[in-house]
């Protein structure tokens, strides 16, 4: 009741998905969307040793909305199946202490790897170097995260908080569990680690389908508005 007044007197009222859109259909307010660009200079497939490549990803900021804890017992149990694999944690925030402390408790802290805050170039070049990123939230929207591995090449096991499933489509483009599921999580990147065929066709989707999210689509419907 707050905004409202000062969303009627709005032209047009822009969200960047259609999961949001979605929110504000239910208070009866009619959005327009435009989606988050994705940059496919910076974020752009790989073919070298993604094949080889035994490393789960995760990109999300260290607080507990992305429980970043699921992803450390996903790893758990899939490092019990698959020993040389690894885990990098890219992110920054106020959980680093009590997640390496999970690590050591887990005995998987060998295996990890928190880098702290990491820029686009560097980060361009750690998802050529993932076999999939893995994405625990539990509450989104847009993960720019996403976007970046699919326009990376790379599969994607997430939770489908939110707006993910308006972003990705379970056994299509991703593979999605419910928040909390590290056991659900966990043999779906096993079984993406085992069947590399199932991995680049999810891989070859997620390209297909980030195309919408490139500057070229975006203007249309940013020019629209």
């Amino acid at each position: 009741r707050w905004v409202r007044p000062t969303l009627v007197r709005a032209a047009a009222i822009v969200v960047p998905s259609g999961f949001l859109a979605e929110v504000f259909n239910r208070r009866e307010i009619i959005t327009m969307t435009v989606p988050n660009i994705i940059d496919i200079q910076i974020f752009t497939k790989q073919l070298e040793n993604r094949n080889e490549s035994m490393c789960v990803l995760v990109k999300r900021n260290l607080v507990p909305i992305y429980d970043i804890a699921t992803a450390l017992r996903a790893f758990h149990h899939v490092l019990i199946q698959c020993p040389q694999s690894t885990l990098t944690v890219c992110g920054t925030g106020p959980d680093r202490s009590a997640l390496e402390a999970q690590c050591r408790q887990l005995g998987i802290e060998e295996a990890v790897t928190f880098t702290g805050t990491v820029d686009n170039d560097q980060m361009a070049a750690l998802y050529h170097s993932a076999g999939v990123l893995l994405n625990t939230s539990l509450v989104d929207n847009m993960p720019i995260s996403i976007l970046e591995a699919l326009a990376s090449g790379v599969p994607v096991v997430s939770t489908d908080a939110g707006g993910i499933p308006y972003l990705v489509q379970h056994e299509k483009t991703a593979l999605l569990f419910s928040p909390g599921d590290d056991e659900g999580m966990a043999a779906a990147i096993v079984s993406l680690f085992s069947d590399r065929t199932h991995a680049d066709n999810l891989s070859q989707a997620g390209l297909e389908a980030v195309q919408q999210y490139t500057w070229p689509a975006v203007k249309v419907k940013l020019l629209a508005v």
